[in-house]
C-alpha cells in the first residue's frame, strides 16, 4: 500500500470528533486504538473496491456512495470532501458523476447493478439488475459523467 493512501487515511480518522476528544480527555491510547481500527476497515473497503467486478462511486447532490456489492459506503458529502472515494476513485474504481444528470425520475427509474458481478436472467423482472457496463450506459444517456470507465473502448 502507498504510503500517501494511508497517510490520507490517518488524517481522516484523526480528524473524526471522538478522536479529537479523547485526545483531548488524555486517552490517546483508545484514540489510536480507534484511529488504527478506521484505517484498516478503509482499508479493506479500498480493497474491495479494487477486487470487485461491479464496485462504483457515484456522487449526486445527494452526496456520494461507494458501492461494493452488498455494502455501501456513503455521506452526503461531495466527493471532494469525501476522501475514501476519491481515494478508490484515484486507484482505478469507475466514477459516474451524476450532478449533471436533469431527469430524476429517469434516473431513479434505473434498474440496480448488480451486487456480485452476474447477469440478471429476467430483464423484464420489476427488481431487475443490470451489469456496471450497462448502467453506465444508461446514466451517460442522461447526462452523467465517468470517470475510469470499464466498458472497452471502441476503435473508430
Amino acid at each position: 500500500m502507498q504510503t500517501g493512501v494511508l497517510r490520507v487515511l490517518r488524517a481522516t480518522a484523526a480528524s473524526w470528533w471522538r478522536h479529537r476528544e479523547l485526545c483531548r480527555a488524555g486517552q490517546t491510547g483508545l484514540a489510536r486504538k480507534l484511529e488504527r481500527k478506521a484505517v484498516l476497515r478503509d482499508l479493506g473497503y479500498l480493497r474491495q473496491a479494487a477486487s470487485l467486478p461491479n464496485a462504483h462511486v457515484i456522487c449526486g447532490e445527494g452526496g456520494t456512495f461507494l458501492h461494493l456489492g452488498w455494502t455501501t459506503v456513503s455521506t452526503f458529502a461531495p466527493i471532494e470532501r469525501f476522501p475514501l472515494a476519491a481515494l478508490a476513485v484515484a486507484r482505478g474504481t469507475p466514477f459516474i458523476d451524476i450532478r449533471p444528470v436533469t431527469d430524476g425520475i429517469a434516473f431513479a427509474n434505473l434498474p440496480r447493478v448488480t451486487r456480485d458481478g452476474s447477469v440478471e436472467p429476467d430483464p423484464c423482472a420489476l427488481d431487475r439488475a443490470v451489469s456496471l457496463t450497462t448502467y453506465i450506459d444508461m446514466v451517460e444517456a442522461l447526462g452523467s459523467r465517468i470517470a475510469n470507465d470499464p466498458r472497452p473502448r471502441q476503435a473508430t
